[in-house]
Parts: C-alpha cells; structure tokens; sequence
C-alpha cells in the first residue's frame, strides 16, 4: 500500500507541476498610419539593425546577413534575436535564448498610394516571467515600450 500511496503522491505532484508550467501567450498587437506609401517607408525602416537606433543603443549583426532569415543580431550587447522569417515588407525574430519564448513581427501593409500601416506584435509566453503574477503590468510596460518605438519607427518611415 505503501508503494501505491508514493505513486500516487508522485503522480499528483507531477500533474500540479505540469498545471503550473502551462503556456499562458500573450500577443500585444500595436499598429499606428504612416503618412508615406509602404514600399518608401518600408525601405527606411526594414533594416534588422535599426532598432538599436530606435532604442538609441548598439546593434550588431553577428551572424548571417541583414535582412535574410538566419541573420542574428544583438541589442545592447546582451539581447540576442534570430531573423525567423522575412517578406517583402515585414520580418519575424525570436530570442532563442528567452524564457518567456518571445517573438516580434514588424511589419508594414499599404493602405492607399500615399498611406500605410505600420504594426508591431509581440508574443511571449506570460506563464514563465519570473513573476508571472505580475503579467498585467508586464504587459502595460512592453505595450508602453513598443508604443513609444512604433512612434520612433513612424517618424522615420515619415522622414523625407
């Protein structure tokens, strides 16, 4: 009986852990207008490196070529992302290294001949921040972050 009870202890304690590592996807959508025609604007926003300027930090290709999926590039010298797949206006990475799984698509679609969108979506799995009851506020923080980058990554497409 002994044996049966451990078992049975073991197994229930192996469903409450599988219970807590759950996935929990968070997707935060974010998009705004450009004032130029997507295939202008994308030309000035496409390159994969860019973002170390819109985030007024350093980005280096370290492997593979700008713009081709395979590429990876590394934000402040310690965020390390992969070029996941590639369009004619848009891009995917991922941190291969993250644990919360995250992905970015940066992407523009044309909306008439002089206007576009631009959207940014992030994807990352809640369940494994560090706290993850403290998702809510994650979310606020990143969607303020990549609001603030998207108005960034606007003026640029925008510049004459």
């Amino acid at each position: 009986m002994k044996t049966i009870a451990a078992l049975a202890a073991a197994a229930a304690a192996l469903g409450a852990a599988g219970a807590a590592s759950a996935a929990d996807f968070v997707r935060i959508p974010l998009e705004t207008t450009v004032n130029a025609p997507a295939d202008l604007a994308w030309k000035k926003v496409s390159g994969y490196c860019n973002i170390g300027a819109w985030f007024k930090t350093t980005c280096e290709i370290t492997s593979g070529k700008d713009g081709e999926v395979g590429a990876v590039r590394v934000i402040a010298g310690r965020i390390t992302e992969l070029l996941v797949a590639s369009t004619a206006w848009s891009y995917t990475y991922s941190q291969p290294k993250s644990p919360i799984d995250y992905h970015g698509t940066l992407e523009i679609q044309p909306i008439d001949k002089k206007t576009s969108k631009l959207l940014y979506t992030l994807v990352y799995d809640a369940a494994a921040l560090p706290d993850p009851s403290k998702k809510d506020a994650d979310i606020a923080n990143r969607t303020k972050q990549f609001t603030g980058l998207l108005a960034t990554i606007k003026a640029q497409a925008e510049a004459k």
